[in-house]
């Protein structure tokens, strides 16, 4: 064979494998700018992914709202790589500019978006169940059950659930059931009340931690202000010492919840029910709300005080006193200030 021929055939041969080396880097090009395209839309959207949804049809969703340019990166690349369609039900996040590549990873792992759930500090258990039903995403599988259902679904001993859920912010995937939210905020007060048992005083009159978690729910609702939770909780425990009624109002409150329209009145007060403290000895049968860490801790470890009273301020705090005297002339300040402030609120009203 002629020399020319064979060199011609080697640069011909060569040239082709050029060519579809350079073909394969601009496909392999195109597939990458394709699948890492960032989805272009201005807020945040949530997606749903239903049982049976494919990613490309998903990606076809996409581009019909216009938030990605194309599939083909995900169609072929899904195709060699078989785990890339593999993908999770739920509701997931789109955000900004997210590269598309990001979302399907999301989507492979199951990174759901996540939604938060907030049991306040002092909250009770039926403004709790009150606020599940309005919570979004969440499959509320307590709404019709009793506090004694309630509680069995959140393995608790007590026939109610109040007192054990520890106020904290928990995140939660779509269709979460409540009662697996709730459980976590259970697991977490039980192991702050078994923490701070632990590091108690030894001369308190509460005897289990049950009764801590009683008496921290009621100073929960009594203190305004934190600085005054270990005051507050040695005038209670000032109390029981000498076997003096709670007579607290918070307590009262709680008792008659169905009725209660916002002002306490004479009728609450001379009301006999289970948790009227101006009525009953020692503590009420259950917490009131949901105590926090700080409450918890003050019932075990109250300050050293020789109170037996206190009273609001009128200013955010309150006022304590160790003689009935003395708080009866707190109380009557407190009044003045009361109607003093009212008088300036009229008049301010009227110059307005």
């Amino acid at each position: 064979m002629p020399k020319n021929l064979k060199f011609n055939k080697k640069v011909l041969i060569n040239v082709t494998l050029l060519f579809f080396v350079c073909l394969s880097l601009i496909a392999f090009g195109a597939l990458r700018v394709s699948y890492t395209q960032p989805i272009v839309l201005s807020d945040a959207k949530l997606i749903h992914i239903k049982e049976g949804d494919s990613l490309n049809s998903i990606c076809h969703r996409l581009t019909q709202d216009n938030f990605i340019n194309d599939c083909i990166g995900v169609k072929v690349l899904s195709k060699i790589d078989s785990r890339i369609g593999q993908i999770k039900k739920g509701v997931y996040a789109l955000t900004p500019n997210t590269p598309l590549n990001e979302f399907v990873a999301n989507l492979n792992e199951g990174k759901e978006q996540q939604f938060p759930f907030t049991l306040l500090e002092g909250e009770n258990i039926y403004q709790v169940l009150t606020k599940l039903n309005s919570t979004v995403f969440l499959d509320n599988d307590l709404e019709s059950d009793s506090l004694e259902e309630v509680s069995t679904k959140l393995s608790l001993a007590t026939n109610t659930p109040e007192g054990w859920l520890y106020p904290d912010t928990y995140y939660y995937s779509a269709y979460t059931k409540a009662s697996a939210l709730l459980s976590r905020a259970v697991v977490k007060q039980k192991e702050v009340l078994t923490q701070l048992w632990q590091q108690k005083q030894s001369d308190l009159l509460v005897k289990t931690p049950y009764e801590a978690l009683i008496l921290a729910s009621i100073v929960e609702k009594e203190s305004s202000l934190a600085s005054e939770r270990k005051l507050i909780a040695s005038v209670f425990h000032n109390r029981l010492v000498k076997r003096m009624r709670l007579q607290t109002d918070p307590t009262v409150i709680y008792g008659v919840w169905d009725e209660y329209k916002g002002d306490i009145t004479r009728k609450h007060l001379k009301q006999k029910t289970p948790y009227n403290t101006y009525r009953i000895n020692g503590l009420p049968p259950t917490p009131i709300a949901n105590p926090s860490r700080a409450s918890i801790e003050a019932v075990l470890n109250p300050a050293v005080s020789d109170y037996y009273y206190f009273v609001a301020s009128g200013t955010g705090g309150h006022v304590f006193n160790s003689t009935l005297a003395e708080h009866n002339k707190s109380v009557q300040d407190y009044l003045k200030q009361m109607k003093l402030q009212k008088k300036n609120r009229l008049e301010k009203g009227s110059n307005e």
